[in-house]
């Protein structure tokens, strides 16, 4: 399929089926989250991947009631960014640059860590909500991989962040959770967003050529 027919037919599901996804495709969104692009490189952010029914259940019930997709979906996203940039983090990250770029001068990595550490010498919370529009960058990049898949999804932020991260223990794990993504397939007996047209600006509205 045409990548922009696929996104002409992708939408936000309402309500999805139980389908399962197959791990085929499963893999596929989650290397297009691994592999999306994001400031200073960092990916300050882990993506927990929910599969089991029981905890699909529990986010419903307890902090995502307005949800139906959840318990239906195939597997529910939660993108979770780090409360706290620590040292740890950004000693992981330089050693990954030095082990995946060997050819690298040692004295050029020194000089983006010390530019990294420069940048992100602010408030905890300045550096989360900076953290958050990187795990946006990645929510897209998914939700345009599952198009493509053929696999239906939802961005979801209409949940209860403080009751979602109790109940998967996100800080002690020094994350806060930004955002959901179910996928799976679309249920169309009961979803009325299955047969609308879309309703976007046309080009000329959208578009302002410089």
């Amino acid at each position: 399929m045409h990548f922009i027919e696929s996104l002409n037919k992708r939408y936000a599901s309402k309500q999805m089926n139980g389908k399962k996804v197959s791990p085929e495709k499963v893999t596929t969104i989650l290397e297009s989250i691994r592999l999306a692009p994001t400031s200073l490189g960092l990916q300050p952010f882990k993506v927990l991947v929910v599969e089991s029914q029981e905890l699909k259940d529990k986010i419903f019930e307890k902090a995502a009631q307005g949800q139906p997709q959840i318990p239906n979906s195939s597997q529910v996203l939660v993108f979770a960014c780090y409360k706290s940039i620590t040292t740890e983090i950004l000693d992981e990250y330089t050693q990954r640059i030095v082990t995946q770029r060997p050819t690298l001068p040692l004295a050029k990595v020194t000089a983006y860590r010390q530019m990294i550490d420069k940048s992100l010498n602010r408030p905890d919370k300045e550096n989360f909500n900076w953290a958050a529009r990187q795990a946006y960058i990645a929510l897209g990049f998914a939700l345009t991989a599952a198009a493509v898949e053929q696999v239906d999804s939802v961005p979801i932020e209409g949940y209860n962040p403080a009751a979602l991260d109790e109940l998967l223990g996100l800080e002690d794990k020094n994350l806060g959770s930004v955002c959901m993504m179910a996928i799976g397939y679309r249920d169309e007996a009961t979803d009325y967003n299955a047969t609308l047209p879309k309703v976007r600006k046309n080009k000329t509205e959208l578009f302002e050529f410089l």
